[in-house]
């Protein structure tokens, strides 16, 4: 017979939200009730962005847990989704910086040209 392990009240789709969208605040960290690290997180606009990284990636693998060390409630039913809509913005952001890239330059060599 297996013993059930104890999760947390905090919901693993909240912190993955808040990882994606404003991880480089650390608001993720302070929803966890990791304050400190929440407050460098921010003042370091997330690590320089690697830490936002990191904390999104510990999230989508699970290993994002609470204050008190527990895992986040809500992990099995929701990782799969998560995974795919993250994989489909970074996609898109992207082909969006790609996109974006081709029109400054068409419109810079414009601008040369006239």
């Amino acid at each position: 017979m297996s013993v059930p392990v104890p999760t947390s009240q905090k919901s693993f789709v909240a912190t993955w939200l808040l990882a994606l969208l404003l991880g480089g605040l650390g608001i993720d960290r302070f929803y966890l009730g990791k304050i400190g690290t929440g407050v460098l997180k921010l003042i370091t606009a997330g690590g320089f962005g690697i830490w936002a990284l990191i904390d999104l990636i510990l999230t989508l693998t699970g290993n994002h847990h609470d204050s008190a060390g527990l895992p986040l409630a809500g992990y099995q039913e929701n990782k799969k989704i998560a995974w795919i809509v993250t994989i489909i913005l970074y996609a898109a952001g992207i082909v969006i910086g790609i996109i974006s890239a081709i029109i400054t330059t068409l419109a810079a060599a414009t601008l040369i040209g006239s």
